[in-house]
């Protein structure tokens, strides 16, 4: 029962919803109720600014991590469970139950889960998406290079087959939490990198 456990503890610790606790503490807002009414890191610097942003960044990304080694260590060593931790990080921070199940897209969190499945294939897509948004200036798009690219990256470096495949589920569902983001690429409305917050959501 070890792996049930972590991955229940794994969506717990992706449930903390740092971008939601900085808001309030030091803004007292609910920041899914500001800007892109998204809670995560891109709509703290729109409505906070960069430091909160640069904080709610590295802290969604460390709790996936953390949750991927508390599951390796209550599984005993397991890949697969190690992997699908990963998931389940990303699920709790994008459906938290601490906060009604409105959450963020998870890409911060993807990033921390990247790291730990591999460091090498992480910084590759990690520079390509910073390319990409340097040269567009919008983060979505990046997200979305950066979830594509880097499954191809996991299959090229020959990582474990339980990798790949979970690197391909994290896709998805950055595609599918994205959905509005493409749709407004295609229209030619999705918001740039640096744009503040203009208005507050009902």
């Amino acid at each position: 029962m070890s792996w049930l456990a972590s991955l229940a503890m794994s969506y717990l610790i992706g449930s903390i919803s740092f971008s939601y606790l900085l808001g309030k503490k030091l803004a007292g807002i609910d920041i899914r109720t500001q800007g892109s009414g998204n809670a995560g890191a891109t709509n703290t610097l729109r409505v906070l600014g960069p430091v909160p942003a640069v904080i709610v960044l590295i802290l969604d990304a460390a709790k996936g991590l953390a949750a991927m080694g508390l599951a390796y260590w209550l599984s005993g060593g397991s890949p697969l469970v190690f992997a699908f931790a990963g998931i389940f990080a990303i699920i709790g921070h994008n459906w938290p139950v601490y906060h009604g199940f409105r959450g963020g897209k998870g890409i911060a969190t993807t990033l921390g889960v990247s790291i730990g499945l591999s460091p090498s294939a992480f910084l590759i897509a990690a520079l390509v998406t910073v390319l990409v948004i340097y040269l567009t200036r919008y983060v979505s798009l990046g997200s979305l290079v950066y979830v594509t690219i880097f499954p191809l990256l996991l299959y090229f470096f020959g990582s474990e087959p339980a990798y790949v495949w979970v690197s391909l589920l994290i896709a998805l569902f950055a595609y599918v939490r994205h959905s509005s983001n493409i749709a407004n690429l295609i229209k030619g409305t999705e918001r740039k990198l640096g744009e503040r917050a203009s208005r507050k959501l009902n």
